[in-house]
């Protein structure tokens, strides 16, 4: 069954703000999650247009974080058989992300985006049609709250505390009760996750687990974007385009270095702790 979900995202910030926020929250994130035995591979960056969304930049990319996979899925297949893989067409303020698995060929999820300068209050910003809209379940995710979800734990959700946290450079927070109505500027990311897993026995309960996933991505990425506004603040793109250029080597240097073989020893674990997992409602 197709399950259509549509998150809004409202942040405290304005339409050319967010464009270099997110890049750079993207970037940091990457060179993060990447490390000795897992991370994100960037195969391909290059310029595109489509009579759709017009010109931007398509991106290419596998992710290889399989310690943030559901114990019950590993049981499926091998670490490389759970890669994900990324085609991401951006063409600001609007884009389409479509998400594939090579153990779960038959499933599809896509996330397209369209940025508006608006509280959320858009009702219908992708244009869906009569039967879309009856399928859609919409939720505002505010970047305020904190989710203590399987995903939000193994994404490792931000500690910050947006309800005391105060920008010094733009002098905007704390985001305490309400702030989604009052505070200027303000713009909503209006993000819609179509799934289809048509798997006897797993579909619906895989196609929970996408749309969970992804909002947990979501309100991670957003709360990180705006916690650490003080560090990209009057950045440029071309700033942005020189730190992707500089990460992607980093990354893929980093990545090759862990595909060398090891000593026996090496990577072991080191107690039976390092061997559970503790999961919630994906397990």
């Amino acid at each position: 069954m197709v399950q259509i979900k549509e998150f809004r995202i409202i942040m405290p910030m304005s339409m050319e703000e967010y464009e270099i926020g997110l890049s750079y929250t993207i970037i940091k994130m990457e060179q993060q999650n990447t490390n000795g035995k897992e991370g994100v591979e960037v195969l391909q960056q290059v310029p595109f247009e489509d009579e759709e969304l017009g010109k931007g930049q398509f991106t290419s990319k596998v992710y290889n974080l399989q310690s943030k996979i559901p114990t019950w899925m590993k049981g499926f297949a091998s670490a490389s058989a759970l890669a994900v893989h990324e085609d991401s067409w951006s063409a600001y303020p609007k884009s389409r992300t479509v998400i594939k698995c090579p153990l779960f060929s038959k499933c599809s999820l896509t996330i397209d985006t369209v940025i508006r300068p608006d509280n959320g209050c858009s009702e219908n910003a992708h244009n869906l049609n009569s039967q879309q809209l009856a399928a859609r379940e919409v939720e505002v995710v505010d970047i305020a709250s904190v989710s203590r979800d399987y995903w939000s734990k193994v994404i490792t959700a931000p500690k910050v505390d947006l309800t005391t946290f105060k920008s010094q450079r733009t002098d905007r927070g704390p985001l305490l009760d309400g702030w989604m109505n009052s505070c200027r500027p303000v713009m909503t990311i209006y993000k819609l996750v179509i799934t289809d897993a048509p798997i006897w026995g797993l579909g619906e309960r895989l196609e929970d687990c996408l749309i969970t996933g992804e909002r947990a991505l979501f309100l991670s990425c957003h709360r990180l974007c705006f916690a650490w506004i003080d560090e990209w603040y009057g950045m440029t793109m071309e700033q942005i385009r020189e730190m992707e250029r500089h990460t992607d080597l980093h990354l893929k240097k980093t990545l090759k270095q862990a595909a060398k073989p090891r000593s026996k020893n090496e990577g072991k674990r080191k107690s039976l702790k390092d061997e559970i997992a503790v999961m919630g409602s994906c397990t």
